[in-house]
C-alpha cells in the first residue's frame, strides 16, 4: 500500500448498494454536462453536507512512503504502508461493452463493482528479498505486511513495539472479518486492460500497476506475518550485522508508535514519521534523542494542516449533542483503535453537562472488546497522567466506567445481542471509515433516509464526499470533523529548530504550498539549509561525508582449509588460474533531453511526457508504463518486468554517451 497510489473504487458490500446501482448506460458519453452539474450541486450542499469551520481545509495528498535505506552492509526498509479504498470517479468516458458488467452508475458517479482489492508495496526499484530489516512506525503502517512477508521472498527481520503488533493485529483481523463476512463472487479485471484504462477518467486512468492489485489476505497469512516480528521497546538499541544500530523512540502519535534512529560509527539518521506534539493518550514524543542528526528524514505529516484537532473535537461533540436532542441518531465511521479512545474520553466529560446521560453509545466491531481491553493494559506506553492512574488503582481510560454504567456497550456485530439491546436515539461507532464494507453499510442504509440522523466523519484517510457517493441521494446530515493529531508545518518548524539536523529529507509536496492555496507559504517546510526533496521512485543519495571506514585486521592469516583424505586429489587454491574479469567501460557525456525524446519517437515510442526535477529530468513513456530518470551523474530506467524493453532503452541512452 504505497502512499500516492489509488485503490479500486468499490461499491459497498450490502443489499442497499446493489439496489441503488444500475449498469452503466450505453450513452454515458453524451451525459457529461448533466453529471458535472450534479457533482457541483453535491459539493454546494444540495444534500445538506455540512463542513463546520473547515469548508476550505487543505488536504495534503501525500502519504508517507516505504523508504529504503542502503548501507554498505545492510539494507533497511522503513515500512509505512496503509490500505486505501473508496475512490470514485465521474462518468465522462465512452461506453465499453466488454466491461459493462464491471462498471456501475449511482447518482452520476461510476464505480467498479468488484470484491475490494488493495495495491501492494512497490517493487520497481528494489527486490524485497534483498531487504535485511523492516522497521514499523505504528499500527496503521503494518497493514500491508502480510503481502510482503508471505509473497515477496522477504526473509529479513521485522521490528516493532508490542502495542503496534497487538493493535495492528486487531486492525487486520477486523479488515479480514469485514471482507469475508459478505463474500462476492464477481471480480473485475477487464477494466484493467491498458487500452481501456487509458480511456477512463481519473483516478482510474492514473492508477499505477493495477495488474498487481490483490484481494485481502487471510487470517492465516496475518498470523504468519506477525510471527516474524521481533518486539522492541523504546530506547532499546538493536545491532544490525555490526554495521548500524537502530533505536525506536516514542513519536507521540499512537500507542507504541515509533520514530527510529539509525546510527553507524560515523553517521546518525533520524526517521520521523507519524509524530505528534499534542497531549493525548500515548507517551509524549521523544525530541531530545533526535538532536545531532546528520540527516532527518521527515514524512507522515498531518493531512489537514489547517484544522485544529481540539476544535474538531469540539465540533464533534456539539453536533452529536444537537442531533440526539432532536431525536436523531449519530453514526461515527471509525477504526477500532486510536482516535476513538480520545473521543470516548471527551464524551465522558461532556455527557452529563450536555444532558446525554440517557443516550446509549454502541461500539460495534469484531475486535471491539479486545481493543478496549488492550488500551487499559498497555500502561507503560501511555502518557504520564494515565500511567499514574494505574497505581491508584484506576483504569487509565474513562471508557471503563462508561461500560460499567452501561452507557457504552460493545458488540462484535449487529447480529445477536445487539439486535435485542438496540434502542434509539443512539450513537454508534463502527467501521469501516471508507463506508465500503463493515457494519457501517447497514447503518447508512438504515438511517440515510431521515434528515434527523447525522454521520460524522473523523478519520482523515478518506474523502467524505467520495465515501458518501454510492449512497446518494442521501437525506441524513453529514458532518466533516477530521481529527489528525500528526505534526503540522508550524510544529515541524519548531521541531527542526529544536533538534537542528544538518540536513532534512522530505517528500517534494512538503516543500511547496498546496496547489489549491499557492499563497499559503506557511503550509510548507521552511528550514536552513533547504530540505532535500524526493519524488516517487527517485533514488536519493544522502549527503554523508564519510572520511573514515572501520575495518578489522587479523594478526595472523587465516588457516588453510584441511585437504581431503580420500577420493581424487583436490587442486589447491593457489594452483587455480584466476578468472579474468572484464571491466565494464566507463561512460561520460550528457543526454540532451529534446534529442533523446526525438530518438524515442523515431523508434516507435509515443505518448512521451517530460518532467523537470531539481536534479535533472524524468521522461515518462506512458504507453509502455516506463520511467527514465536522467540526472547529472546517473540515469535510471524503471519498467515493470520487461527486460527486452529495458535493454532496448539502455541502448538508446548509450548512443548519447562516450565509452572509455
Amino acid at each position: 500500500m504505497v502512499p500516492g497510489k489509488t485503490t479500486l473504487p468499490m461499491m459497498p458490500l450490502g443489499r442497499g448498494a446493489r439496489r441503488k446501482n444500475s449498469q452503466l448506460p450505453r450513452r454515458s458519453r453524451r451525459q457529461p454536462a448533466e453529471t458535472g452539474r450534479r457533482f457541483l450541486d453535491l459539493r454546494s450542499g444540495e444534500v445538506d453536507i455540512k463542513h463546520p469551520k473547515v469548508r476550505h481545509e487543505t488536504v495534503l495528498p501525500v502519504r508517507a512512503p516505504n523508504l529504503t535505506m542502503q548501507y554498505p552492509q545492510v539494507q533497511i526498509n522503513h515500512h509505512y504502508a496503509r490500505l486505501w479504498t473508496g475512490h470514485d470517479f465521474y462518468p465522462q468516458f465512452p461506453s465499453f461493452a466488454t466491461c459493462s458488467k464491471e462498471l456501475k452508475e449511482c447518482s452520476g458517479h461510476v464505480f467498479v463493482d468488484s470484491v475490494p482489492e488493495f495495491c501492494l508495496p512497490e517493487t520497481e526499484l528494489i527486490d524485497l528479498s534483498t531487504v535485511d530489516v523492516i522497521l514499523i512506525s505504528n499500527y496503521h503502517c503494518m497493514m500491508a505486511l502480510p503481502y510482503i512477508t508471505e509473497h515477496t521472498g522477504f526473509t529479513g527481520t521485522v521490528y516493532a513495539t508490542e502495542p503496534t503488533v497487538q493493535i495492528g493485529r486487531l486492525l487486520m483481523e477486523e479488515l479480514v472479518n469485514f471482507i469475508e463476512r459478505v463474500p462476492k463472487a464477481q471480480s473485475a479485471s477487464l477494466w484493467k486492460n491498458k487500452d481501456i484504462q487509458r480511456l477512463l477518467p481519473s483516478p482510474l486512468k492514473d492508477a499505477v500497476e493495477v495488474s498487481t492489485w490483490r484481494r485481502c489476505y487471510t487470517m492465516q497469512e496475518v498470523n504468519s506475518a506477525l510471527s516474524k516480528i521481533q518486539l522492541v521497546g523504546y530506547s532499546q538499541k538493536i545491532e544490525l550485522f555490526g554495521a548500524v544500530q537502530v533505536t525506536p523512540l516514542s513519536s507521540g502519535y499512537a500507542l507504541g508508535s515509533s520514530n527510529w534512529i539509525i546510527q553507524s560509527h560515523y553517521e546518525k539518521v533520524s526517521y520521523v514519521s507519524g509524530s505528534s506534539l499534542l497531549t493525548t493518550h500515548p507517551q509524549p514524543m521523544d525530541q531530545t534523542s533526535l538532536k545531532n542528526s546528520d540527516v532527518l528524514v521527515l514524512t507522515g505529516l498531518t493531512q489537514i494542516p489547517t484544522a485544529n484537532p481540539d476544535g474538531m473535537v469540539g465540533e464533534f461533540c456539539s453536533n452529536l449533542a444537537l442531533t440526539v436532542r432532536n431525536g436523531g441518531n449519530v453514526l461515527v465511521p471509525c477504526y477500532p483503535s486510536g482516535v476513538i479512545y480520545d473521543l470516548l474520553e471527551c464524551l465522558y466529560q461532556y455527557i452529563d453537562s450536555a444532558g446525554l446521560s440517557s443516550i446509549p453509545f454502541y461500539f460495534i466491531s469484531p475486535v471491539a472488546n479486545s481493543s478496549l481491553e488492550f488500551s487499559q493494559i498497555f500502561a507503560e506506553w501511555l502518557c504520564h497522567n494515565k500511567q499514574s492512574k494505574v497505581y491508584l488503582p484506576e483504569p487509565p481510560f474513562p471508557h471503563a466506567e462508561l461500560i460499567q454504567t452501561n452507557k457504552l456497550k460493545h458488540y462484535p456485530s449487529i447480529h445477536g445481542d445487539f439486535s435485542n439491546d438496540f434502542r434509539q436515539p443512539c450513537v454508534v461507532f463502527t467501521g469501516h471509515p471508507s463506508l465500503r464494507f463493515g457494519d457501517v453499510v447497514h447503518f447508512m442504509e438504515l438511517w440515510g433516509k431521515s434528515s434527523l440522523n447525522t454521520v460524522i466523519f473523523t478519520e482523515p484517510d478518506f474523502s467524505y464526499l467520495e465515501a458518501l457517493a454510492p449512497y446518494q441521494p442521501l437525506a441524513m446530515k453529514c458532518i466533516y470533523c477530521p481529527i489528525d493529531t500528526r505534526l503540522n508545518f508550524i510544529q515541524v518548524s519548531k521541531l527542526l529548530k529544536e533538534v537542528q539536523p544538518l540536513h532534512v529529507v522530505c517528500p517534494e509536496q512538503y516543500t511547496q504550498p498546496p496547489p489549491a492555496q499557492s499563497h499559503r507559504m506557511d503550509l510548507m517546510i521552511d528550514c536552513q539549509p533547504p530540505p532535500m526533496s524526493y519524488r516517487r521512485a527517485e533514488v536519493l543519495a544522502l549527503p554523508f561525508k564519510r572520511r573514515y571506514e572501520k575495518i578489522e585486521i587479523m594478526p595472523e592469516p587465516p588457516p588453510r582449509p584441511a585437504q581431503p583424505t580420500s577420493g581424487k586429489k583436490r587442486k589447491r587454491v593457489s594452483d587455480d588460474v584466476p578468472d579474468c574479469q572484464v571491466l565494464k567501460p566507463l561512460l561520460s557525456g550528457s543526454i540532451p533531453v529534446e534529442q533523446f525524446v526525438q530518438t524515442l519517437e523515431k523508434h516507435g515510442f509515443s505518448d512521451i511526457k517530460v518532467e523537470d526535477t531539481a536534479k535533472g529530468h524524468i521522461v515518462l513513456l506512458q504507453e509502455a508504463e516506463t520511467l527514465i530518470q536522467i540526472e547529472e551523474d546517473s540515469t535510471h530506467i524503471i519498467c515493470d518486468n520487461d527486460e527486452m524493453l529495458r535493454v532496448r532503452l539502455r541502448d538508446l541512452v548509450l548512443k548519447f554517451l562516450q565509452k572509455f
